[in-house]
Parts: structure tokens; C-alpha cells; sequence
């Protein structure tokens, strides 16, 4: 495919005009509320933008399906290329990483800004991107790539840009938020709740992206690079699913006082060595549940920001859906929109410092170990010298005797905060202990 060439940086006031033509690109579940949006709130948008935002057409793979909503049917192209090139904004939301990052490219090329949802791309590519961008005075906004209509991304980039941000804690898929909320609350099963989900169009059929834990790890790396400043990539976050979560984990966290969610966890630290960076890890945690993230239920989405002089913030909302994520696409369209009528530079994310990402073992956290053991004197001694001997505290210790530790018991053990090496390798030694039957479960712990 040819690419066009780069013009000039946009940042002279644009010549007079009576509407802005936007290219809408997919028109899927939010590609249809987008379009509903701009073709029923259009003269809202007017007033906002200062002129119409004209939808001049929408790609798509088939123009002949049935959507969501239905725009004028002269509007469908397989086009994408001829929409692009006539338009004044695109807007993205086709997903996927090809013919999306191609087609970006083509817009940012010549200077057409860009809204896209589309989180797998930026958490890939998005560094090729935002440098594309820079360098035709192009802008390049996606708040809908994370947590669907939540207002995150733009108090990241501006409203916290005089701050120091720590950390990042969030839970940021609504799938997943969804499935372990009715594990816990219901007693169901993973296999039923993942149904659930499916049925109510929560879930895809293809649930791996968001029950493996890849959907939010795509997030984490968004958030991390605008709260640090420097760039973040998906293989720099470490990842794990919600698929191994068991009744009998959801029931021992809510005996001590726990819920179970997948969050997404980007945070400032420093290296055994002394190197400062950043650490970018996703997988299931206990959160205690007076904690704002604890009483999050259902298909939401919530975002829990730590700043050295805003202390903590929390970020509450629908985290999916068409008309949710189409109402972060709109705002992030009438802003541009708003630029290119009055003229002057885009908005860029500019990243201002090189914090590596750190390897997740470097992580300081605390861990709820689970034990079959013998039930006999001396057990309790020799587990907890393991622990000592690795340097990690314990916090809390209870015995459980339940209806199949006959001969046996269950220990459950959650620990102070230490390095994720230490808890590792105290886990790994437990293993070969005699005494020791199963490590039963191991799940982190945070808002302690």
C-alpha cells in the first residue's frame, strides 16, 4: 500500500469552514454508537465544536450486516483507504493491530489527528505512533482504550501533570470484574460465571484475551506511560489470568476478610541494586472489602491513583459497552475538533523521564499462602522457618481443619510486604518439605 507523504505540522489556525469531515473506522458495537452520536447529537456537537462534525463515511468488511444502529446505507464503505485520505479526523475503532496501525499511520502522515479505542495497538505500537504524530502536528487521543467511559487518561496527561504519580491500581476489565464478582458473591463457578458473561455479551466467544488477563495488562502499559512519563510496552507487563481462581480461594478470602479481582497494578520502585523504574504486573489479588477497589461489583471498572501531593484518587464507571466507550470516543473528537477550528498545536503525550520497567520479582507485595500439611507437632515451626529464613515475615497464621483434612490440616498464612523473589522462593522450598501435602493456592494481597 502506498503511503501518503507528510505535510507541514498543523498548527496554524485552519482556514474558515462549515463542517470538519470525520472518518469513522469499524462499525462494530462501539463503531454504531459513534456514529449514532454524531448523526443525532449533531447539532449539539456543532455547538461545541464551533462547526459540524460531518461523518462522511464508515469502513467496515461488510456493508451489508446488520448493526447496533443503522446509519444511512450510503454511508458503509470497504474503502478505508479513500475514507481516510478525504478526511479531517478519523476515528478508529475497528480493533486489532493490521489494517488499524496502517491505516493510522496514513492519517497521522499528513497530519489528520486521530481518536482510537484501540488499546492492543498502543500497548504495541504506540510509541511509533506518538512519534509520528509529534512530528506532523497531528493529535493522537485514545481515552476510550481504557476503562471504556471512565475519564482516566486526560487527568493522567493534565490534571495530575504538576504531580508525582506513584502508582496506578485498577481494576480495568469488566469481564473479569464481572465473573469473580458472581464467584464471590453467588458461589459460582468459574465455567458458569464465564457463561454468564457470555450470555449477557459481557464476554466474547473467544474469552482468552480477557479471562487470561491480556486485555488489562494492554491497559496497565497505557496507564503506566502517561503516569511515569516514559514509554511502556505489553511484553513489559507480567500476567496472569483469572482461570485458576477456585471456589475454595473465594472462600477463604472472604474468611479473612478479602475479596478476589484482577488488577492491574503500575507502580514506582527500586531495584534490590538501587535502579529506579517502574514495575507493570496484572493478576488476581485479594483487596480488602472496605477498600474503594473491594466494592466495585459487577462489569465495572474502577481506577485507583496514587500522587505524592494529590494523595489518592479514585476513578468509578461503566468499563465497557458501546455507548459508554463511545461517550470517551465523542470527547476525545470534540476536543480535537475544537483544536483544529481555533488553531494551534496539538496535544501530545510527551514523554519526560527514562524510568525502565523493572522485572515483576523485583515487586513488593504481600501473599495469602494456602498449606496441606500433616497434622502433628512441629509443622507450624518448620513452615515458619522457612519463612524466616527467606526474610519474610508472617503477618497472620490460623489453622483450618476442614471435612477432607482427615489427615491432614490447612494452614493459611498472609504475609508482610516483600520482595515477589522472596515469596517465591519461600513457596518453591515449601514444596519440598514432608510435612507440607499441597500449596493449595498462592494470591497476592494489596490496600492493606
Amino acid at each position: 500500500m502506498a503511503e501518503p507523504t507528510a505535510s507541514a505540522a498543523q498548527t496554524a489556525p485552519a482556514p474558515a469552514r462549515d463542517a470538519l469531515r470525520v472518518a469513522l473506522l469499524g462499525g462494530g458495537t462501539v463503531g454504531s454508537q459513534a456514529a449514532r452520536i454524531l448523526t443525532e447529537d449533531a447539532a449539539v456537537l456543532a455547538d461545541r465544536v464551533g462547526v459540524r462534525l460531518e461523518l462522511t463515511g464508515i469502513a467496515v468488511r461488510d456493508t451489508a450486516a446488520v448493526r447496533d444502529w443503522q446509519a444511512d446505507p450510503s454511508l458503509y464503505t470497504t474503502d478505508a483507504e479513500a475514507l481516510v485520505d478525504g478526511a479531517d479526523l478519523v476515528i478508529e475503532l475497528m480493533g486489532g493491530i493490521e489494517p488499524a496501525r496502517s491505516l493510522i499511520r496514513r492519517a497521522l502522515q499528513v497530519g489528520t489527528s486521530v481518536v482510537t479505542g484501540n488499546k492492543a495497538l498502543l500497548a504495541e505500537h504506540g510509541e511509533e505512533l506518538y512519534r509520528l504524530a509529534s512530528e506532523t502536528g497531528a493529535q493522537l487521543s485514545f481515552e476510550a482504550a481504557v476503562a471504556g467511559a471512565i475519564p482516566i487518561l486526560r487527568p493522567l496527561r493534565d490534571s495530575l501533570s504538576g504531580d508525582t504519580v506513584n502508582r496506578v491500581m485498577g481494576i480495568a476489565n469488566g469481564t473479569t470484574n464481572f465473573i469473580l464478582d458472581r464467584m464471590d458473591t453467588e458461589g459460582a463457578s468459574f465455567a458458569d460465571a464465564l457463561a454468564e458473561a457470555q450470555r449477557l455479551g459481557y464476554a466474547e466467544a473467544d474469552p482468552t484475551a480477557d479471562v487470561g488477563g491480556f486485555d488489562a495488562a494492554a491497559k496497565a502499559a497505557i496507564l503506566a506511560t502517561l503516569a511515569f512519563g516514559s514509554s511502556y510496552t505489553l511484553d513489559q507487563v507480567s500476567v496472569e489470568g483469572i482461570t485458576e481462581v477456585t471456589a475454595e480461594d473465594n472462600a477463604a478470602a472472604a474468611d479473612a476478610g478479602y475479596v478476589i479481582k484482577l488488577l492491574a497494578i503500575a507502580e514506582r520502585d527500586t531495584a534490590r541494586d538501587g535502579t529506579a523504574g517502574a514495575i507493570l504486573r496484572v493478576h488476581p489479588t485479594l483487596i480488602p472489602r472496605e477498600h474503594p477497589l473491594g466494592s466495585v461489583r459487577g462489569a465495572y471498572n474502577a481506577v485507583f491513583v496514587e500522587a505524592e501531593n494529590a494523595g489518592q484518587l479514585m476513578f468509578y464507571g461503566p468499563g465497557a459497552g458501546g455507548a459508554p466507550t463511545a461517550s470517551a470516543v465523542m470527547g476525545d473528537a470534540v476536543a480535537i475538533g475544537q483544536r483544529i477550528v481555533r488553531g494551534g498545536p496539538a496535544r501530545l503525550r510527551t514523554p519526560v523521564a527514562a524510568l525502565p520497567a523493572l522485572d515483576v520479582s523485583e515487586a513488593r507485595t504481600s501473599c495469602m499462602v494456602v498449606l496441606r500439611v500433616a497434622d502433628q507437632p512441629g509443622v507450624l515451626r518448620r513452615v515458619a522457618g522457612v519463612f524466616e529464613e527467606h526474610g519474610v515475615s508472617i503477618e497472620t497464621l490460623r489453622q483450618v481443619q476442614g471435612a477432607d483434612d482427615a489427615a491432614g490440616a490447612s494452614l493459611r498464612l498472609i504475609t508482610h510486604r516483600a520482595r515477589q523473589r522472596d515469596l517465591d522462593d519461600v513457596v518453591a522450598e515449601l514444596t519440598t518439605l514432608d510435612a507440607v501435602h499441597e500449596v493449595a493456592s498462592v494470591l497476592r494481597v494489596e490496600g492493606n
